[in-house]
């Protein structure tokens, strides 16, 4: 079963693919911003240790902690 930190770090690559395309197509504010949006959630991340896109998918799916207990 997928884990909510697996599941972020899934949406992560994603989110880079995005950019990536979004860049090469030439729509570099696009890119820009989806690449701006992502650095700061992982900033807020590791600074804090809060990161709201992980307690939302926490809600949703379990936690990979749980997952390790279980083993």
């Amino acid at each position: 079963m997928m884990c909510a930190e697996r599941m972020q770090r899934m949406i992560i690559a994603i989110v880079l693919g995005l950019v990536m395309g979004s860049a090469g197509s030439g729509m570099i504010q696009v890119a820009f911003l989806l690449q701006f949006t992502v650095m700061v959630m992982l900033l807020i991340g590791a600074t804090t240790g809060f990161c709201p896109s992980l307690m939302i998918l926490k809600q949703v799916l379990p936690s990979c902690d749980k997952e390790k207990d279980k083993n």
